[in-house]
């Protein structure tokens, strides 16, 4: 296995009428040996862009792309050692699953009994022994699927590149083969890099995520990592179903002096005493946004005592979802989204409710820079 290095790499392509159209601009990624990175973003980022530089498919306009210690930038796809699993399964129609397995094997003319257990100890791995005699027509899409990963599989590759690769199949199948690629990752112990535009993809799967965002690297660090501490609010609003609220507003000195408050601009009805933290006064009397991600606040229960982090909202719709239900609020300023813990009954809707905050969740951005405030 290898580790791949991108360095400074830039990738533009020409129009029709000759003008520029940048794919990926100055992009500097380290991808551990071992490793699973995502690379994550909405279509036109990049992601495939880049991916296909790194299998060969797609050359530089500058910068260098390693694997290990080689510099792979100009060498051809074959001399790379890596392989790469496309959105479309892409399976010979006229060759069974086994023959569609080997085919990469033959032409590289290795010996018949050695493609012979590699089919098989890949077909193994991924549960597709009974059907290594069916022809891919004959195949459901997850087979299918199945049988595209296997044949990167027996090549025994030094980088494994998946780009989108369950794009095609319906919600439960995605979930199913989620989980069989951790373990495939687990078992093999090799480096893959995976593209995706779904963050619950990359939450789950990767060691790592690489977030772009118009060819440029916003954000690179464990799936957690950049959930709680987003660097900007690009980072903070694509990562979470439903995603982070922003409000905008000020933070005003308490009476006592020793406390800040948070208040809603415009005249909403957003106002929340902060929780102490460091360095939070040299932000009094500016305007910020406030990030809530929405199970960071929740409805005060029947019983429960209104404090200095609750606020009123209008609700306005309840989807409820059995574990838990959606509720989106209206507070004067803005369109709130809450992820309640409790089951919220649907006549609620048209009510006014009280919500409180968890301040110590809160996280501020720069209004002009839209960049994290510590």
């Amino acid at each position: 296995m290898a580790s791949v290095t991108l360095q400074n790499v830039t990738k533009i392509y020409r129009g029709r009428r000759g003008e520029e159209i940048p794919a990926v601009l100055d992009l500097s990624l380290e991808v551990p040996d071992k490793s699973f990175v995502v690379l994550l973003g909405p279509s036109g980022c990049g992601k495939t862009s880049t991916l296909r530089m790194i299998a060969g498919l797609e050359s530089l306009t500058s910068g260098r792309i390693l694997i290990g210690d080689t510099d792979v930038s100009k060498l051809p796809p074959g001399d790379r050692d890596v392989t790469m699993v496309f959105q479309n399964y892409s399976l010979y129609p006229h060759l069974s699953v086994a023959e569609n397995l080997a085919f990469g094997l033959r032409v590289r003319h290795l010996p018949a009994d050695d493609i012979a257990r590699r089919v098989h100890e890949a077909a193994a791995i991924l549960g597709i022994e009974d059907i290594l005699t069916r022809m891919p027509r004959d195949l459901s899409g997850g087979q299918q699927q199945r049988v595209a990963v296997g044949r990167a599989i027996v090549r025994q590759p030094r980088v494994f590149l998946f780009d989108e690769p369950l794009s095609n199949l319906d919600a439960k199948m995605r979930a199913q083969l989620r989980a069989e690629l951790i373990k495939l990752h687990q078992r093999l112990q090799t480096t893959i890099i995976y593209v995706t535009h779904d963050q619950a993809e990359a939450m789950t799967m990767g060691t790592s995520i690489a977030l772009l965002r118009d060819g440029t690297l916003q954000q690179t660090g464990r799936p957690l990592d950049l959930y709680h501490s987003p660097r900007n609010t690009y980072v903070a609003g694509f990562l979470g179903s439903p995603s982070m609220n922003f409000i905008r507003g000020t933070l005003h000195r308490a009476h006592d002096s020793s406390r800040l408050v948070f208040r809603e601009s415009g005249g909403g009805s957003v106002e929340i005493e902060l929780a102490p933290r460091d360095n939070v006064g040299r932000l009094a009397e500016k305007e910020i946004l406030l990030g809530l991600r929405p199970e960071h606040f929740q409805p005060l229960l029947p019983g429960e005592t209104p404090d200095a982090a609750t606020f009123p909202a209008h609700l306005d719709i309840v989807e409820p979802t059995g574990a838990e239900s959606i509720c989106y609020l209206q507070t004067g300023g803005n369109t709130l989204i809450c992820r309640s813990r409790h089951i919220i009954d649907t006549r609620e809707a048209g009510h006014r409710m009280l919500f409180r905050a968890d301040t110590s969740k809160l996280l501020f951005f720069d209004t002009a820079t839209n960049e994290r405030i510590d």
